[in-house]
């Protein structure tokens, strides 16, 4: 993290409490000065109401009325000592000691003091503008005269049933008795504030420590690397990637677990109720061992699950679920291994046919040439190789060929026999090699295995292949392979209800077979897989006859869609009779 100047910079946490801090502090200061501010004009108001109910009692009093009109009448103002023992001096003075005012003042109509608080004021001209007063108007006023600022009203003094103004009451409050007042009124506002900001700075630091244990303790620069980090890895990798946080709920969901899946974004959905294998929950669970690998069959891949917990130092963040496809790889696989079975079958059979050019050599060097004759007459006529499956020209397709010759070479080293079926007629060409190979190829291996394990003194397995045109015909309509293999096992185990014990040799991990060595050799997903793939392609793959014990074993039919093409279809729904 860059620095300023040499300074260490505050972490995140740090800033966001001491700006949470400045704006509570600011906000509580705000707030009192507005609530001072309030109450101090409802207490200047106050005093204003209270200046002016007092001045219109003191210029509504007869005796003030008359003696005002008495002195506006003379040609000049009395002397000052003659005011100060007057009637006015008297009832403006008792008004102002009964009422605590600051002032209550008396003039006549030019705006002469006739009583004031201060004796050496009489007689004067009031320091204030008397004129809307003397108007006949009554105004509340805030200003400063000579005895200090005050809140006060202006009433004026009409002469005994007359309308005439002969002068104008004045009364004053002071504002500094205001201040009093509002600095008494203001403890319980600073002891509001006090508790307002100590609420505040309480929350900021709870604020604090939730927003570490959510962001667990990264600074937003660490954070938007983990976010930029978990895009590019979660979306650039082939694997898929389920997050499931500790609250039971699937956060992560990449898009390579959706493609696997065949599902759509599950982030957000829980985990227990999320359209998901049983399997990879399983792998979540709180007895689960943690790194344990299982396979499975979906959306027609062969996938290999783990799952591992996802720790923050000793915070427990949840589960981390890893699926990878091994689809490709168990197909490369099983071409891998029936090319392999077809080398060493060629080997084999290039050594015998070393061994008849040996033969043929010698004839002739003992000078037998008519046996060495004969022999190569009855090679010509059997073919100096033989191909491990019989009558393998009925499949005009040279993949089938090979992998049926692979496969029958193979299943000639376990002491089984592998033959074509009287109605195997294929003249198209299969289209779509890889799936079947995975359904052929696994119906032939489990039949293998059921012969081998039988009790019948004679192990076979017998294969029929069938293409059906599709409806463009010719070279260019799609056509159905369709698929029988049978065996001389034991055939399929029935308990009381045979139609769900032969839908249950489809379940994932059903196997007869003994536990490989290998680990991940992927057993119990065969059949599973192959329903899958001719599903998908609308077709399926079934039980046709679950066998008896002794013999004749299970025989399994699939019917593969769209797999074949070209070819002379008009006769491969029948045998012809030169075949």
């Amino acid at each position: 993290m860059k620095t300023l100047k040499g300074r260490i910079p505050l972490r995140f946490s740090t800033q966001t409490l001491l700006l949470q801090l400045g704006v509570v502090a600011l906000v509580v200061l705000l707030t009192s000065a507005v609530h001072a501010w309030l109450t101090y004009d409802r207490l200047g108001r106050e005093a204003e109401s209270q200046a002016l109910t007092l001045a219109r009692t003191v210029a509504s009093d007869p005796s003030v009325r008359a003696e005002v009109t008495s002195i506006s009448a003379l040609s000049g103002t009395p002397p000052a000592a003659e005011l100060l023992a007057g009637p006015l001096m008297a009832a403006a003075e008792g008004a102002r000691a009964r009422t605590g005012a600051l002032f209550v003042v008396i003039t006549d109509e030019t705006g002469l003091r006739l009583a004031h608080p201060d004796a050496e004021r009489l007689g004067e001209r009031v320091s204030t503008d008397p004129s809307e007063a003397l108007a006949g108007k009554e105004v509340t006023t805030r200003n400063t005269g000579t005895l200090g600022p005050s809140a006060g009203a202006k009433v004026p003094v009409y002469a005994p049933g007359s309308a005439a103004v002969v002068g104008e009451v004045s009364v004053g409050y002071s504002t500094e008795t205001i201040g009093q007042s509002l600095a008494r009124d203001i403890v319980p506002i600073a002891l509001t504030a006090a508790g307002a900001l100590l609420a505040g700075v309480l929350a900021s630091f709870l604020l604090r420590r939730r927003l570490q244990r959510l962001t667990l303790g990264l600074e937003p620069e660490e954070i938007s690397t983990l976010v930029h980090d978990q895009v590019a890895v979660l979306q650039g990798v082939d694997d898929g990637v389920i997050g499931v946080s500790a609250d039971g709920r699937i956060s992560v969901f990449n898009a390579a677990a959706q493609r696997l899946l065949g599902e759509p974004d599950l982030a957000g959905t829980p985990w227990a109720a999320a359209a998901v294998p049983g399997q990879l929950k399983a792998l979540t669970r709180a007895d689960a061992t943690e790194g344990d690998a299982v396979e499975l069959v979906a959306g027609g891949r062969v996938l290999v699950a783990s799952a591992r917990k996802a720790l923050h130092g000793r915070e427990d963040l949840g589960w981390v679920v890893m699926l990878r496809d091994r689809t490709e790889l168990q197909q490369l696989t099983r071409q891998l291994d029936a090319v392999g079975t077809m080398s060493a079958a060629l080997r084999a059979q290039r050594h015998e046919f070393a061994n008849q050019l040996h033969t043929i050599a010698g004839f002739m060097s003992i000078g037998q040439h008519q046996q060495a004759r004969d022999y190569l007459a009855r090679l010509a006529a059997t073919g100096p190789l033989k191909f491990p499956v019989d009558q393998a020209e009925l499949l005009q397709d040279p993949y089938l060929q090979a992998f049926l010759g692979a496969k029958g070479v193979e299943a000639d080293e376990r002491g089984v026999s592998l033959r074509l079926g009287p109605e195997t007629l294929v003249r198209g060409h299969v289209t779509e090699p890889q799936e079947v190979t995975t359904v052929l190829g696994n119906l032939i291996d489990n039949a293998v295995n059921a012969a081998v394990a039988g009790s019948a003194p004679e192990r076979w397995v017998e294969v029929e292949v069938l293409d059906e045109p599709g409806e463009g015909g010719g070279a260019t309509g799609r056509g159905t392979l369709h698929i029988v293999v049978g065996d001389s096992g034991d055939g399929i185990a029935l308990g009381p209800d045979a139609a769900t014990d032969t839908e249950a040799v489809f379940a994932e991990g059903f196997t007869t077979s003994e536990p490989t060595a290998r680990a991940g050799a992927g057993q119990g997903l065969g059949l599973a897989l192959s329903r899958q793939l001719a599903r998908r392609r609308g077709g399926d793959v079934r039980v046709l006859d679950p066998g008896s014990p002794g013999g004749p074993g299970a025989v399994f039919v699939a019917t593969l869609p769209g797999t074949t093409s070209g070819g002379d279809q008009t006769g491969s729904l029948r045998r012809d009779n030169d075949v």
